[in-house]
């Protein structure tokens, strides 16, 4: 009875984890159509990286949990799901970073409007 309830709850969270994670990609297209600068567009990147990867892949695992007709398999396919979002989780962030930073530091794309340029300030004082 509990068994069959909680592979209820993982089955449907799995799936609106999945439904949540195709909404966050459209709305990440849509913000790489419409956003007007590079460091806008990078956000939008991100955010389908990690909401339009990261969410479904926990969807995908948690459905996989819940499928017994696999067989040994289904904890196969959970563990590889889970893993490649952990690893998605943590290396989406830091690829963002690299190429905003990157970016700015070569000048190739300047925000605009500049209120305050705390990167730039932090160069002009070490003389780069």
């Amino acid at each position: 009875m509990i068994a069959g309830l909680v592979d209820a709850i993982l089955y449907y969270l799995g799936a609106a984890l999945l439904l949540i994670g195709g909404v966050l990609d459209v709305i990440a297209a849509i913000g790489m159509n419409r956003f007007r600068n590079f460091y806008l567009r990078l956000h939008a990147a991100t955010v389908g990286a990690i909401g339009g990867g990261f969410y479904p892949l926990l969807g995908l695992g948690m459905i996989a949990l819940t499928m017994h007709g696999l067989g040994e398999t289904r904890l196969y396919i959970a563990g590889i799901a889970f893993t490649t979002a952990l690893f998605l989780a943590l290396t989406a962030p830091v690829g963002s970073h690299a190429l905003a930073q990157g970016a700015h530091r070569g000048r190739v794309v300047l925000p605009e409007p500049v209120v305050v340029n705390k990167l730039l300030e932090d160069e002009e004082k070490q003389g780069r």
